[in-house]
């Protein structure tokens, strides 16, 4: 018996740009993973800190919204905290990301579920995919400029910018799985695995 074929392909919705939409289908596919990743996971280990100035897992999965919303907007030449509140009903730094070297994660976050920050992945997707959908291929190297928060100026290409959301969210998906596995190991020896 021949062993069965298994594919994997990307489906890319029909819209003006269809690079765009690829990008969005290559998002959602990597959203269907983490979220898939991330089944069983409890309010405790969403606010699971390792050590003061740490990221949590929520943090993290609040952070990858607040990015899509916020270089998207860049694009549109429309960033500003409040159109991002507008958006997500939290602000680009209800994240807590940076926190300082002894920092905690922010209350805004305290006692989240995943439900709450799968509903909020979906609202920065859904917005992401309604403001895309709208632009043709030849506005993909259209360059907005962004002021950083240092007052420095930069060029950037809606090509680059959904480049940097996808690459974004793919790293922070690397490192919630690293969280995931500290969590499960907290408290063991490492020379045996075996808890204290």
């Amino acid at each position: 018996m021949a062993p069965k074929l298994i594919t994997r392909h990307i489906a890319v919705a029909r819209g003006r740009s269809r690079e765009a939409a690829s990008f969005l289908a290559q998002m959602d596919d990597q959203s269907r993973r983490l979220l898939a990743d991330l089944r069983g996971v409890t309010t405790a280990e969403l606010q699971w800190q390792p050590k003061r100035g740490m990221n949590t897992l929520g943090m993290l999965l609040a952070h990858i919204a607040i990015v899509e919303v916020y270089w998207l907007q860049v694009a549109m030449e429309r960033a500003s905290d409040a159109a991002l509140k507008h958006v997500l009903h939290i602000g680009g730094d209800d994240d807590g990301i940076p926190l300082p070297p002894t920092g905690s994660p922010p209350r805004v976050l305290r006692g989240r579920t995943l439900g709450w920050y799968t509903r909020l992945l979906a609202r920065a997707r859904k917005w992401a995919k309604r403001t895309v959908r709208s632009w043709p291929d030849t506005t993909m190297e259209r360059f907005a400029v962004r002021t950083r928060r240092d007052g420095a100026k930069s060029g950037v290409s809606r090509r680059w910018i959904l480049y940097h959301v996808l690459e974004h969210e793919a790293g922070h998906y690397g490192q919630i799985l690293l969280l995931r596995h500290l969590y499960r190991d907290r408290g063991r020896s490492p020379a045996s695995g075996r808890r204290k």
